[in-house]
């Protein structure tokens, strides 16, 4: 992959959890790697992990998009997070091919295994998209363990109307946090919200690739 030509390339990895398909798209004179994968509900289609995956490698950031096992298998319903971080745990030395340090991420369940096992993996940073900090309706059962526990410099970027935990509900931390107004759990905005779709994929490409630009 040191090599990786100027296109799309997609492989397939074999983990403890199953196979697991990683689809690179190379930013020429990379200098960093943005791992995300996708939640418990969607896939790596989701519209915010396609703008990063268009976007950020004219930023210097190669994006590799992380289809879970269950996804690759055709399962509808996501393992127990136990798996979920077994997968991630067998992608990372594929993760880390290039040679450059890679930042893992992720959205809703996705963040969860980046921040969970991002110490232990030698993540140089996470990412966390729709970061499920509780269950809708249900403030007291909070992960914000998972979120403050991740160790390493982190960003979230959370819609501002996300049944799951919006802006003001996190505690302080030394975390980033970019929110993108009226946004729900999948950064969908109301018509009456003034802004636009694509104005909301220009925030979190923008935020992201600033964030990117920051780290050492």
């Amino acid at each position: 992959m040191n090599d990786m030509n100027m296109s799309d390339v997609s492989e397939i990895v074999e983990t403890e959890a199953g196979a697991a398909r990683i689809t690179w798209h190379p930013a020429h004179g990379a200098r960093l790697v943005l791992a995300v994968s996708h939640g418990a509900g969607g896939g790596v289609e989701a519209r915010d992990l396609q703008a990063l995956a268009r976007t950020l490698p004219a930023h210097g950031v190669t994006v590799a998009l992380v289809e879970q096992p269950w996804r690759v298998a055709g399962k509808k319903v996501a393992p127990a997070p136990r798996t979920l971080d077994a997968g991630w745990r067998g992608l990372w030395p594929a993760l880390t091919g290039p040679g450059l340090p890679v930042v893992a991420g992720g959205r809703s369940a996705g963040a969860r295994v980046a921040c969970r096992t991002a110490a232990e993996l030698g993540a140089h940073a996470v990412l966390a998209l729709s970061f499920p900090l509780h269950p809708p309706g249900r403030p007291e059962r909070s992960r914000a363990d998972e979120l403050l526990g991740a160790g390493v410099p982190t960003l979230v970027v959370q819609g501002g109307n996300d049944p799951f935990g919006r802006p003001g509900e996190f505690p302080e931390g030394s975390y980033r946090l970019v929110e993108v107004p009226y946004g729900d759990h999948a950064f969908a905005v109301p018509k009456r919200a003034g802004i636009t779709q694509d104005q909301v994929l220009e925030i979190i490409t923008e935020g992201v690739a600033q964030w990117t630009a920051s780290l050492p």
